[in-house]
């Protein structure tokens, strides 16, 4: 029997399925913290070594050999630790891809870059990884996950979703209310002001469609809430509900769970995408009916990227399903 993304996908690109959340560490304690937490839970998120802000300054080579030897150390069991790079305009982000693939290039899920301007500035990033690929015999691209949070970045955000290599666009809300200069208010960091906001909410909008449309993962900001979970899960709900956001950013361990929570896809609409391509599966995936309603590869297709969703989450998936497309 033909797996769906032998059959809902020829020629075309598949959408991306990543975990629901982008975990931040920026030293060595909290990077193996994070480790720690992923092998109990699962690779229901990732986690990011912070080359940019966790780096002190002067320490910027140190800092990328000890992310590299955390990605290459057997506490990474999934292999979805990635790692932020400088921005081009600081003058150690190629020294941090050169350290980074180099040592780990083999198994860095994604590379993140800040803080661009322009399409420009990601297309030399991106060109400077594939070169550096080559020069280290590293044998596959590594995707590239972009932050928005600048004005030009925001005004070219369809031209860099385009870009080849491209997996995520995530929204930088703290630099992008910073770059307002105060015209945008303080609270707009934090809810409910971040997604009321008009310039904000147009932000973070422009960004989810430009992902979606281009067939890559649209990133929330992080919630400055840390020990309130309620609040964590329902701001990761507006930004998965209100704004079709399919993943965020997490700088705490507390947030993890909340957001996984609340970015799983509905249970009742998982039970019927399994029994839709279980059915579909059968009938080497021609039409079917499923509760008095027609189904074809349109609908298989929504519902093959729905159930890969809620594995990645962690969510159970009925047994028929599980045992047939994800054992």
């Amino acid at each position: 029997m033909r797996h769906p993304k032998t059959v809902l996908f020829a020629g075309e690109k598949p959408f991306p399925v990543l975990p629901a959340v982008d975990h931040y560490a920026g030293s060595e304690k909290l990077m193996r913290k994070a480790l720690q937490l992923q092998r109990e839970l699962g690779p229901i998120f990732d986690i990011t070594c912070d080359c940019e802000d966790g780096a002190h300054a002067g320490a910027e080579r140190e800092h990328a050999a000890m992310a590299a030897a955390v990605i290459m150390s057997d506490d990474n069991a999934f292999n979805r630790v990635g790692a932020r790079i400088h921005d081009v305009t600081h003058a150690n982000w190629r020294q941090d891809l050169e350290i980074l693939v180099g040592a780990a290039g083999s198994r860095l899920p994604y590379i993140t870059l800040p803080k661009p301007c322009s399409a420009a500035d990601v297309r030399t990033q991106v060109e400077a990884l594939r070169e550096i690929e080559q020069k280290s015999g590293v044998d596959r691209r590594i995707p590239v996950h972009v932050l928005i949070e600048t004005h030009g970045a925001l005004r070219e955000v369809w031209e860099i979703a385009a870009l080849p290599g491209v997996e995520s666009l995530d929204f930088g809300l703290m630099d992008f209310v910073s770059g307002h200069h105060g015209a945008i208010p303080g609270d707009a960091m934090r809810s409910p002001g971040q997604f009321d906001h008009p310039l904000v909410a147009r932000a973070k909008c422009e960004i989810a469609a430009a992902a979606l449309a281009n067939g890559i993962v649209p990133s929330h900001n992080v919630t400055t809430e840390l020990k309130d979970l309620a609040v964590i899960r329902n701001d990761a709900l507006r930004a998965r509900r209100e704004f079709g956001y399919l993943r965020m950013w997490s700088i705490h361990p507390n947030q993890i769970v909340p957001i996984v929570e609340a970015m799983r896809p509905d249970f009742s609409e998982v039970q019927a995408a399994a029994e839709i391509l279980v059915a579909a599966q059968d009938k080497d995936w021609g039409p079917t009916q499923h509760q008095g309603k027609l189904h074809d590869r349109a609908s298989y297709r929504y519902y093959w990227e729905l159930l890969d969703r809620a594995q990645v989450t962690g969510m159970a998936i009925p047994g028929a399903a599980q045992e047939r497309f994800f054992a």
